[in-house]
């Protein structure tokens, strides 16, 4: 069986020597190369054709971004960011998975070396997962003066008496930053409440949810403890805590508790998909995004069982399809769609059950 072969790029010669270290103790991978900074990189990809690359966010001569847009335009490949856990690297990370990073680990703010090595499982699965994604390649920027493409404008009468009763519960995990923005920026405000699960350590889930914010028309936040679940706001799951939901008199509430890892996720989409099955039930609406693995999968059927109606992402769109593939084998899927359609589907669904119409410009 070939080994997946890596190039490591960090300008520090440390961190350099701890990543070649821990790849080649895999049986499965090898470093076949380390460079200083992206223009060495440059080279050594284009003379070593690497598999998977890992990328410091932050370097010298060329930053991080600038090489992962040109990398992504012209030579399309899996890329892990090594990020630093602070807000600047939060948002620099948060832009490099939209320019088609596969994913990224957060190296500690002391004690790297050290701290590295406890992140040796997190970092290998991660290369792994990237050397079998789907890779998105990045778009043409547009030419100097030129104008922007128009979107297509959808207005809806409000959704009423269906936004406060319904809940959209999204799980998602690789590639889920960039798919649940898909998702969301396609929501009018009057949409109802969306709790999300998407896998993400710590320090990273607020820079996150505010760039949401920014995009989105609902607004969209950080879950806290005991907060109203309310229609038009979507509720991210804080990093290393679970989020599930509670029912308190006539509201809904966000419950937001440290707890063991399920199924070696800190949140976990099974946490909060069973007590939207619980809690929610029918009025719950299930969309299990791109991700490795099978977090939420049986969650999801017990979702279907209580009367939910979920959507999973196909194949085709998913950057890696272990989670909407799971949920469908469990047969928790009621469609499966590609991404740029689930928004769309949910809203008819929401609009037929409500006896409401849409207009389109």
């Amino acid at each position: 069986m070939a080994k997946t072969k890596v190039v490591v790029v960090d300008d520090s010669a440390l961190v350099r020597s701890i990543l070649t270290e821990i790849i080649n103790r895999q049986p499965d991978m090898e470093c076949i190369g380390a460079a200083s900074d992206p223009l060495v990189a440059r080279e050594m990809i284009r003379s070593l054709n690497p598999d998977v690359i890992t990328l410091d966010v932050e370097m010298p001569r060329m930053d991080g971004l600038d090489f992962l847009s040109r990398l992504m335009r012209l030579r399309p490949m899996p890329v892990v960011m090594v990020s630093t856990l602070t807000e600047r690297g939060a948002e620099v990370t948060l832009k490099a998975l939209e320019l088609g990073a596969i994913d990224f680990v957060a190296k500690p703010k002391i004690g790297v070396a050290d701290g590295i090595r406890q992140l040796a499982q997190d970092i290998t699965d991660k290369i792994r997962i990237a050397s079998k994604a789907h890779i998105r390649r990045a778009p043409a920027a547009p030419a100097p003066g030129a104008p922007a493409a128009p979107a297509r404008a959808v207005t809806m009468a409000s959704l009423g008496k269906a936004s406060t009763e319904k809940i959209l519960f999204i799980g998602a995990s690789t590639g889920g930053t960039e798919a649940t923005k898909d998702v969301l920026v396609n929501l009018p405000a009057d949409s109802p409440a969306v709790v999300i699960t998407q896998h993400m350590p710590p320090g990273f889930t607020k820079s996150y949810a505010a760039r949401l914010d920014g995009l989105c028309k609902i607004r969209v936040k950080e879950a806290q403890d005991g907060e109203r679940i309310l229609p038009g706001h979507g509720y991210i799951a804080p990093g290393g805590l679970h989020l599930t939901v509670e029912r308190s008199g006539a509201n809904y509430i966000a419950r937001v508790q440290d707890g063991e890892p399920i199924n070696r996720h800190k949140p976990s989409v099974e946490a909060l998909f069973l007590s939207a099955a619980k809690v929610v039930g029918p009025n719950a609406i299930g969309i299990m995004l791109t991700g490795m693995g099978a977090d939420g999968a049986r969650a999801m059927k017990v979702m279907k069982d209580a009367g939910a109606y979920n959507y999973c992402q196909d194949e085709a769109s998913c950057v890696v399809f272990g989670m909407p593939r799971e949920a469908i084998a469990a047969g928790a899927a009621d469609e499966v769609l590609p991404l740029n359609q689930i928004a769309a589907k949910v809203l008819e669904r929401l609009r037929a059950t409500a006896g409401l119409s849409i207009n389109r410009v």
